[in-house]
């Protein structure tokens, strides 16, 4: 499934245009930090593969995929006033976020504080701590910065490993 899906990125940086892709970038990278599981790292990987500018995949990977954090985060602040005027929400259920992620997510809160915001980026717990900032009532702007870079990291070394694997391969 992985091999498709990169080829299929890799189609697509050949057969659009460089402005469509870096949509698709931005568009995928944001689902990807929301309830939706999806695989940004492979666009970007096929769309690196497929000679696109790699600081502006970057660049839109980066951004999307905050503000789908942001989305999380916002989704966690209101829920306690959700839960007070009309009870546990049935959507709820459609986020990735089991009671497990979460209690991982709160402990990690509790021992690391707004550090362990640069940890969003994480397969495995990564939204629930955006989720648990939210409920925790993270300020917005810390928020932003640590998520940011935690991401921004992520992508970097998403982008250097396409391009020394394309460069192998190539």
């Amino acid at each position: 499934m992985t091999e498709a899906l990169l080829a299929a990125a890799t189609w697509a940086g050949t057969a659009s245009t460089p402005t469509v892709d870096y949509l698709m970038v931005f568009v995928s990278a944001f689902l990807a930090a929301t309830i939706l599981p999806f695989y940004s790292e492979l666009v970007v990987a096929g769309l690196v593969l497929a000679g696109r500018d790699p600081l502006l995949l970057w660049a839109f990977a980066t951004v999307g995929n905050t503000l789908g954090a942001l989305l999380n985060w916002w989704i966690g602040l209101g829920l306690e006033e959700w839960r007070e005027r009309r009870g546990n929400p049935r959507w709820l259920a459609w986020l990735r976020l089991g009671d497990a992620e979460i209690e991982r997510a709160q402990r990690w809160f509790g021992r690391w504080g707004y550090w362990s915001l640069l940890m969003a980026w994480a397969p495995v717990g990564g939204d629930a701590l955006t989720f648990v900032a939210g409920v925790l009532k993270v300020r917005m702007v810390p928020f932003l910065v640590l998520v940011g870079l935690g991401k921004g990291a992520r992508y970097v070394a998403v982008v250097l490993l396409a391009d020394q694997g394309g460069q192998a391969l190539g």
